[in-house]
Formats: structure tokens, C-alpha cells, sequence
């Protein structure tokens, strides 16, 4: 069963962020509906859709587990790592900075390197689904991105104060997952064992 809302929530959000990419088709729902409904018809499935993704990810770590392969141990090393780095991102895409003019799209960047540093270390099949399908949509985005000649963010603003701020934000929050979210919420803690 948890198996199925994960599938259903990850097909719901692939649909609804693939739809965004045809510009064509977006445009012409955005013309029939009126921008503020579509925001929030968006959102509303969006939130839907991760609620059936969290949901359906539960019930199959609590009833359903499948295991596909066995990572080696120092991939959990990997995994840590890397999430520094997505974590920066996710918090430039929000402040005004070099690293997010560098990175262009740092939330699908963050994405990204999110759901690869979590394949390294997952070995379930439910994982291997929820990450993989994370990762093609956020490679499939920046593709789209960039054929649409989207550029994202090409300016930064004078100085590096930003900058600064973003790793130390980042830092704190990449702490903040690791020592408080990931044991309570996930059930599994990031640093140490």
C-alpha cells in the first residue's frame, strides 16, 4: 500500500512540474484560469503531491520494505558530504549572491545533489524510486531551463557579504537536518551512528 501513494504522489508531482516546462500549454492555462488560480491550483497539488510522496514513503519504510542492493559503508560518508553543498544552494536560491548567479538554478541544483547523495547510500526500492524519480525531474528541468534559454540568475550583487551569509546559513541549517530533523523525522540519524 505505502508503495502505491508513493508512486501516485511522485507521478502527481512529475505531472505537475513537467506541465510547467511546456511554456506553450502553461500559457494558455495561465490565459483560461487567471495567474493567481493557477498559482494556487498549483501549490495546492504541489503540497498534495509531497504529502502523498512523505505518506506513501512512510507506510512503505514502516510496512513494505524492499531491499534492491546494499551500499557500501563509506557511502554514507558521500551522502554527508554532499549535502553541505545542496543545502548552500538551496539557501542561495533565495538570497541574492555569487554562488547563485554561478549556479543559475541553485534550487533545482540543490535538488539535484540532494536526491544523487541519497541514492548512494539508499538501497530500497522505495528510495531508489522516490530519489531517482527527484533526480531525473531535476535534470530534466534544467534541461528544459536551458533550452528554453532560460538563464536564471546571471547577476550578483557587489561584495560578498551575501555570500558569507549563505554559508553560514547554510551551515546552520545543513546542522540543523543533520543533528535535529533527519533522527526525529526520518527516523535515522545523519552524523554518527
Amino acid at each position: 500500500m505505502g508503495l502505491t501513494i508513493l508512486i501516485l504522489g511522485l507521478l502527481v508531482f512529475l505531472a505537475t512540474h513537467v506541465f510547467v516546462t511546456m511554456r506553450a500549454a502553461r500559457a494558455a492555462t495561465i490565459a483560461k484560469l487567471g495567474l493567481n488560480t493557477y498559482r494556487a491550483l498549483f501549490s495546492i497539488v504541489s503540497l498534495g503531491s509531497l504529502a502523498l510522496i512523505v505518506w506513501g514513503f512512510g507506510e512503505y519504510r514502516a510496512h513494505g520494505w524492499i531491499q534492491v542492493w546494499s551500499p557500501p559503508g563509506f557511502m554514507r560518508h558521500v551522502t554527508v558530504a554532499l549535502m553541505l553543498p545542496a543545502v548552500i544552494l538551496l539557501v542561495a536560491y533565495f538570497i541574492p549572491s555569487h554562488i547563485k548567479a554561478k549556479a543559475k538554478h541553485p534550487l533545482l541544483a540543490a535538488a539535484k545533489t540532494w536526491a544523487l547523495a541519497h541514492l548512494l547510500s539508499n538501497g530500497d526500492l522505495g528510495s531508489i524510486l522516490m530519489f531517482g524519480v527527484f533526480l531525473a525531474w531535476g535534470v530534466y528541468a534544467r534541461i528544459a531551463a536551458k533550452r528554453r534559454g532560460d538563464l536564471g540568475t546571471t547577476t550578483a550583487p557587489t561584495g560578498f557579504t551575501n555570500d558569507i551569509i549563505v554559508v553560514v546559513v547554510g551551515i546552520v541549517v545543513y546542522l540543523a537536518l543533520g543533528y535535529a530533523f533527519h533522527p526525529a523525522v526520518i527516523g535515522v540519524p545523519a552524523f554518527g551512528r
